[in-house]
């Protein structure tokens, strides 16, 4: 397959005079966070509904090597976007995705109504 797959980020851990290692000094507040959060995910799933070109590459196929999806933006999960074309459905991986393009404004952060021109 890929084999560039990135590593998962980690929390610094404090190391006590003990030895021992204590949880950081915001532990708290970082409890109620998601454990793994996705930035293009977010963004995908704040543009629902608009009609997008999604770029894909995949390095292993000769046949396919990239391909462009058009099509109204579904869903969007951690590993998945679900694109409706016009004579189809796509269900596609994200770990293939190299970017997206939109013809309208995309909606970036719901908390400020945030959008990029």
């Amino acid at each position: 397959m890929n084999g560039s797959f990135f590593s998962n980020p980690t929390f610094p851990q404090a190391i006590n005079p003990d030895g021992k290692s204590s949880p950081p000094q915001n532990y708290s507040t970082m409890q109620n966070l998601p454990l793994e959060q996705s930035l293009i995910e977010n963004i995908l799933r704040l543009n629902r509904g608009k009609r997008a070109r999604a770029y894909f590459s995949y390095p292993d196929s000769n046949e396919w090597r990239d391909k462009v999806y058009v099509g109204t933006i579904e869903q969007a999960g951690r590993d998945h976007l679900i694109i409706k074309g016009d004579d189809a459905w796509y269900l596609l991986r994200m770990i293939y995705l190299n970017y997206v393009e939109f013809n309208d404004a995309i909606a970036y952060n719901p908390d400020y109504s945030d959008t990029f021109d």
